[in-house]
């Protein structure tokens, strides 16, 4: 019974193995840390530039607070805290169900 439809059991395991491998590949790659992280930045960065030089109006809108220099900056942060952690905290490899040998 193990070689239905021509494939072994080996065969089989072997399909299984691959498919977890990626599996755990796709779930590190696609971790939200990552993706929040780098959204994070890319916008703190874009933010923090809008805010370099601000025009007078722009500072009277905000009572003379430069709003975009510290909201980029922010965010900046913020991305860069969670790519720390994605570095620090990598997502562990799925755990396998221990195999009867039957």
């Amino acid at each position: 019974m193990s070689d239905h439809h021509g494939y072994s059991e080996k065969d089989v395991q072997r399909e299984v193995s691959e498919l977890e491998a990626q599996s755990a590949t796709a779930a590190r790659i696609f971790d939200l840390r990552r993706i929040i992280g780098g959204l994070f930045v890319v916008y703190g960065i874009i933010v923090t530039i809008a805010g370099i030089n601000p025009s007078d109006a722009d500072l009277d809108k905000a009572e003379g607070i430069n709003i975009n220099l510290w909201t980029g900056l922010g965010m900046l942060l913020l991305g860069i805290f969670f790519l720390a952690w994605l570095k620090l905290r990598p997502t562990p490899p799925p755990v396998q169900a221990p195999k009867d040998e039957a």
